[in-house]
């Protein structure tokens, strides 16, 4: 009996499956909506069009002797070879010539388009061009890493999405180049740039390495080094982050909130008063305030526009009290936010942060950014629904970090609905979102709840 894992059955299977493989990769190309079939037609009625055009020109006397010419070949084909022989010959010989046609026509575009190591036929890539340019235009409003893992899921249902980033981080590498060079921050712009990169993972493993050796390298990553030389070359870091942008070939656009040098105050509950985006967290009080200097600092221009043509806000998921809040202390962006009649959801952190929101509740979470900003933002709050494993909670206990608690009356007494799914990847007693189940629920709740703003 021949054994099924051996090489030789591998082949033949592989072989088979190519085989049936090929006659569904045609027919996809008859599915609409990829918008080549209709420009392919219309091409093709062109051509007939300067043809015929020709021979009216010409009085048609190109039309009588050719079809005089076509008649008489046709009629010596037919003495030769009978007509239900020759006629259907004909017809499977054009369509041979056709299919191979296009196909080495297909081949030489998917060689110049689509990379050597991509496994996706020019369908595949078709097929996902049109579905993420179609995708709905999402806002995110948010900072730190849990922004970025939020953009890595996102980008697989939608090319128009809109990442608002905090420029408050005073810390690390961003914090020196923001201290000796000026400016905002890039250490938040850099993770969403990457996220949003189709090569994700070696722009990530690039933009994130730092360098050990050097006074004055050491400690910097390569993307913030990056980032600030685009600054020096285009004089902005508007146009800087737009042209970094282009140059990763990233899905979307990440725009900061405000290009003001943003300083983030916090007054705690035991009378301290923290300066300091960096030195907030290490006080390890409890907030009572928080602000920023210059107080009410402007919006990008071009992050109110993405809020006004926005169909779906999301916020979070990050720190709350300096990834999340620091962008809803730019007024403006408030305004607007408030203004949008479209669905709109705050993602929950899983666990609280020591030195931030210790202690804090869901409900807790959906206060003090109510009470940061002064208006409601958002219409519903995604929820984390399994607690992570013992061994997690025992190390986070460890660092003064404890599950969010969920508290529903809370919740649903400040007018918010409460999304609730299981978005939590946990490895080695780390918890984080996981970002291809978030944005599939995230996606989902949006398809479901958005005729209700239509």
């Amino acid at each position: 009996m021949r054994d099924p894992n051996s090489p030789l059955a591998t082949t033949m299977r592989s072989n088979r499956h190519k085989l049936y493989a090929k006659p569904k990769r045609w027919v996809r190309w008859l599915r609409p909506g990829l918008f080549v079939k209709r420009w392919m037609f219309l091409s093709t009625i062109g051509i007939l069009a300067v043809g015929l055009g020709i021979m009216v020109w010409l009085k048609l006397t190109p039309v009588f002797y050719t079809v005089k010419f076509v008649g008489n070949v046709l009629n010596f084909i037919t003495r030769l070879i009978p007509s239900y022989v020759s006629g259907p010959l004909a017809i499977v010989g054009g369509l041979l010539f056709i299919i191979w046609g296009q196909t080495r026509t297909l081949f030489s575009i998917v060689e110049v388009l689509l990379p050597a190591n991509n496994e996706d036929t020019l369908w595949d890539a078709l097929a996902t061009h049109r579905r993420l340019i179609r995708g709905p235009r999402i806002v995110v409003i948010g900072g730190g890493t849990g922004l970025s893992t939020l953009l890595r899921g996102l980008k697989r249902y939608s090319a128009n999405i809109t990442a608002i980033v905090t420029v408050a981080d005073d810390g690390g590498s961003s914090g020196r180049l923001r201290r000796e060079m000026g400016g905002i921050p890039p250490g938040d712009i850099r993770n969403c740039l990457t996220a949003l990169a189709d090569e994700e993972k070696l722009l990530t493993e690039l933009f994130q390495y730092r360098f050990e050796a050097g006074s004055g390298l050491s400690g910097h990553s390569f993307g913030n080094l990056f980032l600030s030389a685009m600054n020096e070359i285009t004089g902005d870091w508007e146009r800087a982050i737009a042209a970094s942008s282009q140059v990763l070939a990233i899905r979307g656009r990440v725009l900061p909130s405000t290009l003001s040098d943003v300083s983030l105050w916090a007054n705690l509950s035991d009378g301290r008063h923290i300066q300091g985006e960096s030195n907030i967290t290490k006080a390890r009080g409890s907030i009572d305030e928080i602000g920023c200097v210059p107080e009410n600092p402007p919006a990008l221009p071009q992050a109110i526009e993405a809020i006004n043509s926005a169909e779906y806000i999301i916020i979070g998921p990050g720190s709350l009290y300096t990834s999340i809040i620091p962008n809803l202390l730019v007024p403006e962006l408030v305004d607007a936010l408030a203004a949008r009649n479209v669905p709109s959801i705050y993602i929950c952190n899983i666990m609280t942060e020591p030195g931030e929101t210790q202690g804090y509740t869901v409900s807790e979470h959906i206060k003090a950014i109510d009470r940061a900003c002064g208006q409601r933002l958002f219409d519903a709050v995604l929820v984390q629904k399994k607690i992570p494993s013992e061994a997690a909670i025992n190390r986070y206990l460890k660092e003064g970090a404890t599950p969010v608690i969920l508290d529903r009356k809370a919740i649903i007494d400040s007018g918010r609905r409460i999304v609730i799914a299981n978005v939590m990847d946990e490895e080695d007693t780390a918890v984080r979102h996981d970002p291809k189940r978030l944005a599939r629920v995230l996606v989902k709740w949006y398809e479901r709840t958005k005729g209700r703003w239509q």
